[in-house]
């Protein structure tokens, strides 16, 4: 604990302390201004731990409150730093290329032009990301398979991930979620985690998410609503994130695999976070994919998007979620180095395939940048010679 609060004073003081600067050199506040542009670096610096205080002591009208404008900076922060670090290197190139032809050094008034440049931009940025939080899209893939019998009707399987139902997902945007499910007709409707956020751990906390969970349950999904946990879950509090998950109509599927009706089976694996830090379940998860037979056409639900080799080749789709496609540009180049493969729908080299969803809601900033949420309909149809590849 101490660790954490100790890394992220570090790292978000610093850029809050990156960006004081920059902005004190480019407005040259009087001394009254100077301490009101310190105090706000200072308190907007610990919101986001004044609101995890506040939801753990079950103050979620404050937590909510003091969320809004706390997250809105966190996004605008993250835009602006950014953007001046872009300005700088091109500032350094400038005075580079300027000492090659004059051989003397420009004046640094450039640093407090590039700085306005980047101030502008991340503001429009910043208004453009919180309307395309809400602009969500509707990703259509096909798969066809060989293993369901030609007779065998179309299977529209509808994905929502990284929901982060908790201050900031509350009634309007969940109401154009399940408008948008509806319209979409599932046979069966999955999530692939994160389908909660927040501090559930208390009893008035999860009741004050209860009406969404109905509001969820309501959406008709004829071969059912299935459901893994993610990361979010646990840190939620996993027995009741599980309860909200179960009131919202979903299966839960943690380790264990279901037959359906049409021959279709659908496994579920739990986050890792669910697990001791260090442990590997790896084993776990190859030991489950093993109890499936291969003649049945086999769905895997897991939250991260990661394939170990002894997994791939043992399932036909896998669907997850949780990288958010980096939701505020250009985070997406840094997902990708921990989790490598991208969003949409990849093949793998044993012909098995995964779509990675961008997510359906937001954590953190309620923001995206040319990130876009989505709901995936993934439509499943019997290989016959006029669909065969």
């Amino acid at each position: 604990m101490y660790l954490f609060l100790i890394t992220f004073l570090t790292l978000y003081g610093g850029m809050h302390l990156y960006a004081f600067l920059r902005l004190r050199d480019l407005f040259r506040p009087r001394r009254l201004l100077t301490w009101f542009l310190t105090l706000w670096m200072v308190v907007m610096t610990i919101i986001p731990l004044l609101v995890r205080a506040a939801e753990q002591f079950g103050n979620q009208n404050t937590a909510r409150l003091i969320a809004w404008p706390g997250y809105l900076w966190m996004g605008f922060l993250f835009i602006f730093i950014t953007l001046l670090l872009f300005t700088d290197l091109l500032r350094l190139v400038y005075r580079f290329a300027v000492f090659q032809l004059s051989r003397s050094v420009p004046k640094n008034a450039t640093s407090r032009i590039f700085c306005g440049v980047a101030l502008v931009l991340a503001l429009v940025a910043t208004v453009y990301a919180f309307f395309e939080a809400d602009q969500i899209r509707s990703e259509h893939v096909v798969l066809t398979s060989s293993k369901l019998l030609p007779s065998t009707p179309r299977i529209r399987i509808v994905q929502i991930s990284d929901v982060h139902i908790g201050l900031l997902l509350q009634e309007v945007r969940m109401q154009r979620i399940i408008e948008m499910i509806r319209e979409a007709g599932p046979d069966i409707l999955v999530s692939t985690g994160d389908l909660v956020d927040g501090k559930l751990n208390r009893d008035d906390a999860l009741s004050e998410f209860t009406p969404l969970a109905a509001v969820l349950a309501s959406v008709p999904a004829p071969s059912g609503k299935y459901a893994v946990i993610g990361n979010h879950e646990v840190y939620a509090g996993l027995s009741q994130a599980a309860a909200f998950t179960r009131a919202a109509g979903f299966t839960l599927l943690r380790n264990r695999s279901i037959t359906l009706a049409n021959g279709m089976t659908i496994s579920g694996v739990d986050d890792i976070a669910a697990y001791p830090r260090g442990y590997d379940n790896t084993a776990t998860e190859t030991a489950l994919l093993a109890t499936v037979s291969p003649n049945s056409f086999h769905l895997l639900l897991k939250h991260r998007p990661e394939i170990p080799p002894q997994s791939d080749g043992r399932f036909d789709v896998q669907l997850s979620g949780h990288v958010h496609g980096g939701q505020l540009f250009p985070f997406n180049y840094l997902v990708k180095l921990k989790y490598p493969i991208p969003c949409g729908t990849t093949s793998t080299q044993t012909g098995s395939q995964i779509h990675v969803s961008r997510g359906t809601g937001t954590w953190g900033p309620p923001m995206r940048l040319f990130v876009p949420p989505e709901i995936t309909i993934i439509d499943v149809i019997p290989q016959t010679p006029n669909t065969a590849r």
